[in-house]
């Protein structure tokens, strides 16, 4: 399949005027201009876009049923590591053990029995809701033990605590809703422990410009780990990048390829939170080898990253090359 467009997004290079992404069955061949991929699969069906297809957006915190427009993975607070996610991305099993006899005398050995027999382990994680400091490091300790992904809430516990407990580290990410001191914003980036905005805390574009002009990897996420799972609605992760931009500019600062770094975090910056922006089966990013997840937005202009922070309408998403169109 070649899904062409005015204009591609892979992310991890720039953007491609009259570009196409080849597919075939769940991957991505190959990114470039629609001409030259033309030529290389000749034979291949071409669906052409409006807009721009960009890489499929990761919402990097969500509790909704629903995903907002545009995502394509997302990072899913479950009950059950074998409950439908809906979409690709790891499945984040609670633990809320008040204490270290409740977690020791039944949510440890069920969390660990779910785990074992889930089909997909590597899609289930470990969201560390507990606010034992025992408990924690128990979690951090299972987290280590079968290689699965961390997910704590810096609105619940303070830097030093999840790096004290072992929690903080390149397999855990962590929400935040809250403004960072430099102090906790250089502790996560040693760790390499990326932040996902849940949503931006009292100064969005302050406290995102920080992470973001330190070299902290940031993500957006559509909701905070308090979220009522039931509740449906609220601000996808563009949402979220938009309003962060709508704040700098009424403060009347035009940071260096903020656009750009927006949009990174939405995409590629959700992957590497998740675990999941390198090797087959990538995704945040379209080129070779990587999952074939892409959201297209009917968007145009000169300047590609500010079209699509200006949130246009979705009007498909394509997920694992199963092409899902937006109802007008």
């Amino acid at each position: 399949m070649l899904h062409s467009a005015p204009l591609v997004l892979p992310m991890c290079v720039d953007p491609l005027r009259d570009g196409a992404v080849a597919t075939k069955g769940a991957h991505v061949l190959g990114v470039g201009p629609r001409a030259e991929l033309r030529s290389a699969y000749a034979s291949a069906e071409e669906v052409r876009w409006p807009g721009m297809i960009v890489a499929g957006l990761v919402d990097a915190c969500s509790s909704s049923r629903a995903p907002a427009p545009g995502v394509t993975a997302r990072a899913s607070l479950v009950c059950d590591p074998a409950d439908c996610l809906g979409l690709p991305g790891i499945g984040y099993v609670r633990v809320n053990s008040a204490g270290e006899e409740e977690w020791e005398e039944g949510e440890r050995d069920a969390v660990i029995t779910a785990i074992r027999e889930v089909e997909r382990p590597h899609a289930v994680g470990i969201a560390a809701l507990t606010g034992d400091f025992q408990v924690l490091e128990d979690v951090a300790v299972l987290s280590r033990t079968f290689g699965l992904r961390l997910l704590a809430d810096l609105d619940r516990h303070s830097t030093a605590a999840l790096d004290e407990a072992g929690v903080l580290g390149p397999l855990c990410h962590v929400a935040c809703a809250r403004p960072l001191d430099p102090g906790e914003r250089k502790l996560l980036r040693l760790r390499g422990t990326a932040v996902a905005l849940c949503p931006p805390g009292p100064d969005p574009g302050g406290d995102t410009l920080a992470l973001l002009e330190e070299g902290n990897t940031v993500a957006f996420g559509s909701h905070g780990l308090a979220w009522d799972p039931c509740r449906e609605g609220g601000a996808g992760p563009l949402d979220l990048a938009a309003a962060v931009r709508r704040h700098v500019r009424g403060r009347g600062q035009r940071p260096r390829g903020l656009d750009r770094r927006l949009v990174e975090a939405v995409t590629m910056g959700g992957a590497a939170a998740l675990g999941m922006d390198r090797g087959k089966g990538r995704v945040g990013s379209l080129c070779r080898g990587a999952r074939a997840d892409f959201a297209v937005y009917d968007a145009r202009g000169r300047y590609p990253y500010a079209a699509l922070l200006a949130q246009p309408p979705c009007v498909g998403r394509v997920i694992g090359g199963v092409i899902t169109r937006t109802a007008a």
